[in-house]
């Protein structure tokens, strides 16, 4: 079959690195990819949101499967727009519909399902331009610290954490008032501050049944010792150490069943993955959002502990069956180290040429911001490259993945060298 995934970022680069090797899979295509994605499949200069030439590329391409990276088009409804298609309705497209995606492009869309549904989330209330004075007065009694978090789509920038209550009520009016987050900040939500240690549990389902991918643990900081801005992620790991069977069955008895149900009863139907971000508090899950896709880098770590055909899978949650598809999952530990742009996550460098991926051997360079330039590849993104290993022990793991990274160079390049270290 030919499949065409949509996205250019590391997580369509493991995506498609995992799907090539299906012997399902006769044609790859990847729009727009980027220079690393060339060596799994064909990269097709497209914009993710181009829903018009994505239709004509599918229709004149035969393309049996389409599987959405990122939630941009998702949340602007590209499974409806297929669906509203006489040509395009039949082609399954992995990824939610426009109403389902609000869990990740709605903090209140979700949080409001999750206290439907009782799942276990913190307290929360949300707030607007208008009832800005309400809100002012909430975070005066809300304890501290408090999490402030545009309700919209904020390309992972729109959650602050106010350790006063000075700073949470000059945030709140910045956002609301002065727009800080754009479109997105419109509406805020005011969430109670969990504590705890978080990590990545991730959902493939097609509506009905469920399967739960390898969790993961990212790491956002930009800088070692978790300090620093944040950013789209610097690392991840998988798996998590204390997601011991015990914790998984809760978040499988508590979030997940009850999210899948949920949706079902809610009328909400539901093709694609759940991501969903938890923090362990005391040995208990809590919710601290839903996102209507893979993560990413948790992807890069995630996808090479599956040992089944990734392919099969996906036709399972096409055709409603995905009961009836084997997930055999690796025991080993993965590693993802994210080389990033100088300057990143602020203004970043771009166009500089990498060398020395040939250096590396016993990981996989995951592209994430490059692209081809005559015989060079450089860099056009802020997270650059995601390099990822599969070893025995978790110290092995993060030890090859560091020193695989050091390989590499471009002008400019960082990474961090304690990804991990936390869980040891």
């Amino acid at each position: 079959m030919n499949i065409l995934i949509i996205g250019s970022g590391g997580r369509e680069s493991a995506f498609a690195w995992k799907i090539s090797q299906s012997a399902k899979c006769q044609k790859l295509f990847i729009a727009p990819g980027n220079a690393g994605t060339r060596q799994y499949g064909t990269n097709i200069n497209l914009k993710v949101t181009d829903f018009q030439g994505i239709r004509a590329f599918v229709l004149s391409n035969d393309i049996n499967l389409v599987l959405v990276g990122p939630e941009e088009p998702l949340v602007k409804g590209i499974h409806d727009f297929f669906l509203a298609d006489e040509q395009l309705k039949n082609i399954p497209v992995i990824g939610p519909q426009q109403h389902a995606a609000q869990l990740e492009g709605s903090k209140d869309f979700s949080k409001q399902f999750m206290q439907k549904h009782n799942i276990p989330t913190a307290a929360y209330k949300t707030f607007t331009k208008d009832t800005l004075q309400d809100g002012l007065t909430y975070l005066a009694t809300a304890g501290l610290p408090v999490v402030l978090k545009a309700d919209g789509l904020a390309a992972g920038k729109g959650v602050l954490i106010c350790l006063t209550l000075e700073e949470a009520q000059l945030e709140l009016t910045q956002m609301l008032v002065e727009a800080k987050f754009g479109e997105a900040s419109s509406s805020v939500v005011v969430e109670q501050f969990l504590q705890g240690i978080e990590l990545s549990v991730f959902v493939m389902t097609d509506g009905t049944n469920y399967k739960i991918l390898p969790e993961a643990k990212d790491y956002k900081r930009i800088g070692e010792g978790d300090t620093g801005l944040n950013t789209g992620g610097m690392g991840s790991v998988s798996p998590v150490p204390f997601a011991d069977a015990a914790f998984m069955q809760k978040v499988e008895q508590r979030v997940i069943i009850p999210t899948i149900e949920g949706l079902k009863k809610d009328n909400i139907p539901y093709k694609g993955f759940i991501f969903i971000g938890l923090m362990n508090s005391d040995g208990e899950p809590w919710v601290i959002e839903y996102n209507c896709r893979m993560g990413d880098p948790e992807t890069e770590s995630v996808m090479p502990r599956i040992q089944s055909d990734f392919v099969d899978l996906l036709l399972g949650v096409a055709e409603g069956n995905l009961n009836e598809r084997e997930l055999v999952i690796s025991d080993k530990t993965a590693a993802t180290v994210v080389m990033v742009a100088g300057g990143y996550p602020g203004e970043y460098l771009k166009n500089r040429v990498i060398t020395g991926t040939e250096n590396v051997h016993e990981s996989i360079v995951f592209h994430a911001g490059t692209s081809p330039d005559g015989e060079n590849v450089i860099t056009t993104g802020g997270r650059v490259l995601a390099i990822t290993t599969l070893q025995d022990t978790m110290f092995t793991a993060l030890q090859q993945a560091t020193a695989d990274a050091s390989r590499i160079y471009y002008d400019g390049m960082y990474f961090r060298r304690d990804i991990g270290f936390d869980l040891l």
